[in-house]
C-alpha cells in the first residue's frame, strides 16, 4: 500500500491530469462495504478480498473499516467539487452496509452533467425502498447473472430466491426513472442470457453484457468465463443499429439499439486506455480495462487500478483538510498516469 509521508499542498500539484481523466469520463466508485448476501464466485470486490473467499477460509478477511458517514460524505464532496462527476456506490453489496442510508441522504446536489448511481444485487431494495426514493440517485444499476435458482445458486452460492431479485428488480423500476442490467457472461448462465435480454426489452431497460475481466481472486475457476460472440450473434439478428465505442475511459463496447433500447456488450478485444503506469505492469497482459475508475474503499483507500493492490493511496488521515485531500489525490492520478509510482 502506498502511505502519504509528507504534506501534500495544492499549490504545488499539477492537476492536469485529474482533470483529463475527469474530461474522459472516468468514474469515482465509492464502496460502502466489501460485505454481501450472496457471493458470486467471479467477485473482485473493488479489489478487497471477496466474499466467495472470506466463506471458504475465515482467516482471509477485508480490510476493516475506518470510514464513517461524515468521511465518505467528505471525501464525495471534496472530489466532486474537483471536477469528478460519475459517482458510482458498491460494494459487497452497498444495501447491506449501515453506511449506505447516511451517505446516500446526505448526498451533495449534483452539478451539471453528473450523476449518481448505486450498483445493488436487488435482494435489499424493496425492504430499504422508503429511504431510497428520497435520495439524489440517479439511476440504479441491478446485476442480474443468473435467471433461474439453479444458476443463481450455481454462480452466487446463496439460498435466495431468484423471485427476491426479480422483484427487486421491478421495485426499482417504480421508484426511479432509470434502471438499468448488467450480467456477467459465463458457463453457468449461456443458456440464460437470451433470457435474460428478452426479460430487459419487454421492461424497456438497457442491458449490459460482459466479458470476465481475470484477478487473483477468481483465477481459480477461468474456465467458466464465455465469449460474447454468441450474443452478439443473436443481437444481429435483432437489429442492424450498432455501432462500436472506443472514446473515453475503460473497456471498449458494441452498442446495439432495439426499439430505442440500448444493449452494450463490454468487449475484450476494445480495450483501452493503458496509460503511464501501466506501461510497464507485469499485469498488462491479463488487463483490458486500463485506468478508468478511482475506487474509494471503506477503509479509506483510494486505488486507481483493481489490479494492483500495491498502488493503493491511503487518504484516511486527510478528512479535516479536504483541500489536502484533493491535492494528494490528484498527485496520486499525476504519478500514476506518468509511471512515476
Amino acid at each position: 500500500m502506498q502511505e502519504l509521508t509528507r504534506p501534500v499542498e495544492a499549490d504545488a500539484v499539477d492537476f492536469t491530469a485529474l482533470q483529463n481523466f475527469v474530461a474522459l469520463r472516468g468514474q469515482l466508485r465509492v464502496s460502502f462495504t466489501p460485505r454481501c448476501n450472496i457471493a458470486c464466485w467471479f467477485c473482485h470486490n473493488e479489489g478487497d478480498v471477496p466474499p466467495p473467499l472470506t466463506r471458504a477460509d475465515r482467516s482471509l478477511q477485508p480490510r476493516a473499516r475506518a470510514l464513517h458517514p461524515d468521511g465518505y460524505l467528505t471525501l464525495i464532496r471534496a472530489l466532486t467539487a474537483a471536477g469528478l462527476k460519475r459517482v458510482y456506490f458498491t460494494g459487497g453489496e452497498p444495501l447491506t452496509s449501515s453506511m449506505a442510508r447516511p451517505v446516500l441522504e446526505g448526498l451533495p446536489e449534483q452539478g451539471p452533467d453528473s450523476s449518481y448511481t448505486l450498483i445493488t444485487n436487488g435482494t435489499r431494495f424493496r425492504t430499504n425502498r422508503a429511504w431510497l426514493k428520497g435520495t439524489r440517485l440517479d439511476k440504479v444499476k441491478v446485476s442480474l447473472h443468473y435467471f433461474s435458482n439453479e444458476s443463481l445458486r450455481a454462480i452466487a452460492g446463496t439460498s435466495i430466491s431468484i423471485d427476491t431479485i426479480l422483484d427487486g428488480i421491478e421495485v426499482a423500476r417504480e421508484t426511479f426513472p432509470q434502471v438499468e442490467l448488467n450480467t456477467l457472461l459465463q458457463q453457468e448462465n449461456a443458456h440464460e442470457v437470451e433470457r435474460i435480454l428478452d426479460f430487459a426489452l419487454e421492461r424497456r431497460l438497457p442491458v449490459q453484457f460482459i466479458e470476465l475481466v481475470g484477478t487473483d481472486f477468481n483465477e481459480a475457476r477461468a474456465a467458466s468465463a464465455s465469449s460474447a460472440d454468441a450474443i452478439l450473434a443473436h443481437l444481429r439478428t435483432l437489429t442492424s443499429d450498432e455501432h462500436v465505442e472506443i472514446a473515453g475511459v475503460g473497456q471498449g463496447r458494441r452498442v446495439f439499439r432495439i426499439d430505442g433500447i440500448e444493449i452494450d456488450v463490454i468487449h475484450r478485444n476494445l480495450g483501452r486506455h493503458h496509460v503511464g503506469q501501466c506501461g510497464t505492469c507485469r499485469l498488462r497482459s491479463q488487463c483490458v480495462e486500463g485506468f478508468w475508475a478511482l475506487r474509494v474503499d471503506h477503509n479509506g483507500g483510494v486505488q486507481p487500478c483493481l489490479l494492483r493492490d500495491d498502488l493503493r493511496l491511503n487518504v484516511a488521515g486527510l478528512l479535516s483538510d479536504p483541500d489536502r485531500l484533493v491535492a494528494a489525490v490528484a498527485a496520486h492520478v499525476t504519478s500514476f498516469t506518468e509511471g512515476t509510482l
